[in-house]
């Protein structure tokens, strides 16, 4: 009896020393999204599709600091849309227009020039930090090994009430991710297929190639089949490095859009 006691005890403690830590895990999955310790910058590329009308392409430079919770984007194309630009700092967003050399209020919430994106899916994502975990369970998305929770906020200042991601177990990088509104209506699926990474120095970042939105409140159905708006957002030409205070103010966007 004792040597059944005995083998029982040994079985759980091994069970529990490979079980998932979840709220690790989604705290790993929150910091994946951000880079503390140094600035950012990358090229992106903007393709919004809808249904029927076809697409429309939009190319920015971003910079980000984290640590101060600022980040820059400048709109690089096309022509018409060159010179227009974002700028976050204070706890606040601007957008500026060289038409009429106007900086305007907007919020992390609203959209990225008229796609599908938010502007916050451009800063880093704060799982941890403003979502509690609902459930979690152990899951399989294609062939990785996932965890999918379900989080509900626990701060007024999101942009979803209610989200769910699916998060690698080995790497802690969110691949999927499902926007929900206050009565569990799906508003928004984001994929995260694969990651690039950027070595710096003696650390190694893990950035998106590519995220794909669709928006599950807009589209059209052709043919038989119902097809969502969707903007895909393709990350090249990183580095980390430090650059100048400049980057994150005002007058940079103002001089930046006249050349």
């Amino acid at each position: 009896m004792k040597k059944i006691f005995t083998l029982l005890l040994a079985l759980v403690s091994f069970s529990c020393a490979f079980a998932v830590d979840y709220a690790a895990l989604l705290k790993r999955a929150e910091d994946n999204t951000a880079f503390y310790d140094t600035d950012f910058k990358g090229n992106y590329s903007v393709v919004q599709e809808k249904p029927g009308e076809g697409k429309s392409i939009t190319e920015a430079v971003m910079y980000r600091r984290d640590k101060n919770e600022k980040w820059t984007i400048l709109i690089t194309g096309p022509a018409k849309e060159k010179g227009k630009g974002y700028l976050q700092f204070d706890g606040n967003i601007w957008f500026y227009d060289p038409a009429d050399s106007r900086f305007t209020f907007t919020s992390a919430k609203d959209k990225f020039q008229g796609t599908n994106a938010n502007n916050s899916d451009f800063a880093p994502q704060h799982y941890s930090r403003d979502y509690k975990i609902r459930e979690a369970s152990e899951v399989t998305l294609g062939k990785m090994e996932c965890v999918l929770f379900v989080l509900d906020a626990k701060v007024n200042n999101v942009d979803y009430p209610m989200l769910k991601i699916w998060v690698t177990k080995n790497d802690g990088l969110v691949r999927k991710k499902e926007d929900y509104s206050l009565s569990g209506q799906k508003l928004r699926t984001t994929a995260i297929p694969s990651y690039q990474k950027v070595v710096s120095g003696d650390k190694t970042y893990q950035i998106p190639v590519n995220m794909l939105i669709a928006d599950n409140l807009k589209g059209k159905k052709i043919g038989d089949k119902m097809q969502y708006e969707r903007t895909q957002i393709t990350i090249t030409n990183v580095v980390f490095e430090k650059v100048s205070d400049t980057v994150y103010t005002k007058p940079y966007l103002e001089t930046m859009s006249q050349r």
